[in-house]
């Protein structure tokens, strides 16, 4: 299901802009093209866990206290509560990926911000544009079915996938994505929707749990 506020918006933002490119009950997954020399308000989400991954380009994800590197194919999770902000080292820009769950984009603190925005909440009517056809949209695959795109120099897949196996047949550091369902262990999940992992830690969690859930979805992001 995706939210009719956003579905169809470009949200401006003083660093570039961001759009909402796949929704269902559980995760919301945006679009983040950030400038050169660009950089996010150091925030957090109270409420929500995100993830990032870059199909293009080079930032820096930098909290309070650390700074990690990442260029394309790189990811990293972060959980409610951690105050981040991500800066674009490469010339052309950065394209990043930014998962969430649950879905609320207006979970957001302001801690600093070098665009005036500390303690202000997110952007309003103002700063939305309607979405221009270079736009990507993902749609939901059949059962058992994959859907591919290509974008920002990347292969993206949505797979619907019912047995462990095509897990398996996935390369060992490809990152996958759970957008639905998930690996589970009796009635708990050990990967759950919004979860962003390597597929060589997915072989080693399916050594041991090899129930899928039967709605599982998943993306993939392959640079070409």
């Amino acid at each position: 299901m995706s939210d009719p506020k956003y579905s169809n918006t470009k949200v401006n933002k003083p660093w570039g802009y961001e759009y909402l490119a796949y929704q269902n009950d559980e995760v919301a997954l945006w679009l983040l093209y950030i400038k050169y020399d660009h950089e996010t308000s150091l925030h957090c989400h109270p409420n929500k866990d995100t993830g990032l991954i870059v199909l293009d380009g080079k930032v820096n994800v930098s909290f309070l206290n650390d700074v990690f590197y990442l260029d394309s194919g790189r990811k990293i999770m972060i959980r409610k509560g951690l105050f981040h902000s991500t800066k674009t080292l490469s010339k052309e820009g950065a394209f990043v990926f930014e998962i969430e769950t649950p879905v609320n984009k207006h979970d957001i603190i302001r801690l600093d911000d070098k665009y005036g925005r500390v303690a202000k909440p997110y952007e309003g009517k103002s700063y939305e544009e309607k979405k221009s056809s270079d736009c990507i949209w993902f749609e939901e695959p059949e059962k058992n079915l994959t859907k591919t795109y290509s974008f920002a120099n990347c292969e993206i897949k949505l797979c619907s996938i019912s047995n462990y196996k095509q897990l398996l047949e996935i390369d060992d550091y490809v990152n996958v994505m759970f957008l639905k369902g998930g690996i589970m262990c009796d009635d708990n999940r050990v990967a759950n929707p919004g979860d962003v992992i390597a597929t060589h830690i997915i072989k080693r969690l399916l050594n041991t749990f090899r129930d899928i859930h039967k709605d599982t979805l998943i993306l993939t992001i392959e640079s070409k």
